[in-house]
């Protein structure tokens, strides 16, 4: 931040969030800051220089910042990691909590931290006037299971025919929704949420 107040800047760091178990699946951050509403100019010049600092770090997905209402004063901002491991480096990291040290005096509370994993966090968690409206999450939605549904069966039946034990009908439907469930909530719906996110939040 670029309001430089020495004596304030020793206020204790709050300490971190417990984090999941999953150390390998892809983890999302979600920091929301109630500041006051006369330091708003002072938090977007910290912002300027948290945002690229985190985006150093091993594993850093993208970050998404969204702004009060007009008259709100709370900020969220969302951070994509690749792993809990690369996420646990940043939230531990000596830079991060200077940088939160330094701009605790324009907070009205603390610095409140969520993590989500997994199929928690198909949708970037957004201020009320900016949620994804329903019917643009279920177009999202349709527009990724559909064409598994097609392509999956596809490549896994060659496969089944390969096992020489006969497999049941139920059985290898089973491996077919687990292999869709697994690509939508690790691989395909956090890079697309991100990528379409304009538009999902418009």
């Amino acid at each position: 931040m670029t309001v430089d107040n020495a004596s304030r800047s020793q206020a204790p760091v709050p300490p971190g969030p417990a984090l999941p178990m999953e150390d390998h699946a892809e983890v999302t951050l979600v920091i929301r800051h109630d500041v006051k509403a006369d330091d708003h100019a002072a938090y977007e010049d910290w912002l300027r220089k948290i945002v690229p600092a985190a985006a150093h770090f091993p594993g850093h997905r993208g970050v998404n910042v969204i702004r009060p209402a007009k008259g709100a004063t709370e900020y969220t901002i969302v951070l994509h990691f690749d792993t809990v491991d690369h996420l646990r480096g940043w939230l531990d990291s000596k830079e991060r909590k200077q940088f939160i040290a330094e701009a605790l005096p324009h907070f009205l509370g603390d610095d409140h931290v969520e993590i989500k994993t997994g199929l928690e966090f198909w949708f970037t968690p957004q201020a009320k006037p900016q949620r994804a409206a329903p019917y643009k999450q279920f177009l999202v939605t349709l527009s990724v299971i559909y064409p598994l549904t097609i392509v999956i069966p596809l490549l896994l039946h060659p496969v089944f025919d390969l096992v020489p034990v006969k497999t049941h009908a139920y059985v290898r439907q089973f491996f077919v929704d687990a292999a869709i469930v697994a690509l939508i909530i690790y691989v395909i719906m956090p890079r697309y949420t991100r990528a379409i996110a304009k538009w999902l939040y418009r």
